[in-house]
């Protein structure tokens, strides 16, 4: 991580001065398996709290850690009793069914390029680029990741180097260039940064 921190610390004066209000990286990482895409499924477009409180209902119901064959027992009426909606119930058994039949390869994913990653787990309903992104930096832990769609990271871009709208992926790309092959890290700074107030 040290060697990550000085590269990015060189090579953006302004992700630098970011870098010494945030402090040290804590980036958390999950397994690469099942049970955590399962997981952000559940956490989309939910707020940090509701989402933990529905994942602990769901858990309870389904059993931990999760598995297809768990979400697969489960019924429409009790998925939407501890708080999933119809559409998020459809993507986690879509993804569960995928899983149990071959179709999605987890212990594959770790041999897959970063691309190939996103092409594998977008054939489920309900997973898309931002997701397999997020599955990319915080279980695969893959270093050089810019979820271009994730809008904290637009919003610190916006801030911290003044531009008038939230950025496009084009601009996004251009201002990370000097952030290669550690674009993971400077995103987890970028997040944290919105959490600072004294910026």
């Amino acid at each position: 991580m040290r060697k990550a921190i000085n590269h990015l610390k060189k090579s953006d004066p302004g992700l630098c001065a970011i870098i010494e209000r945030v402090g040290p990286c804590r980036m958390e990482f999950g397994p690469p398996e099942f049970h955590s895409l399962a997981e952000a499924i559940v956490y989309q477009q939910l707020d940090g709290k509701a989402a933990v409180t529905i994942f602990k209902r769901f858990a309870a119901l389904a059993g931990e850690p999760l598995t297809p064959e768990g979400i697969l027992n489960l019924t429409d009426a009790q998925l939407r009793n501890v708080g999933l909606s119809k559409q998020k119930s459809a993507y986690l058994k879509d993804l569960s069914a995928k899983t149990r039949d071959g179709l999605l390869d987890f212990a594959r994913l770790v041999e897959l390029s970063d691309e190939e990653v996103i092409q594998h787990l977008t054939q489920v309903k309900g997973i898309g680029v931002w997701t397999a992104h997020m599955f990319l930096m915080f279980s695969l832990r893959r270093p050089n990741v810019l979820p271009t769609g994730d809008y904290g990271v637009q919003v610190a871009i916006k801030k911290h180097y003044k531009k008038r709208k939230l950025p496009k992926p084009l601009v996004m790309e251009k201002i990370a260039k000097p952030w290669a092959p550690y674009r993971s890290v400077a995103c987890w700074y970028l997040w944290r940064s919105l959490d600072i107030k004294t910026l």
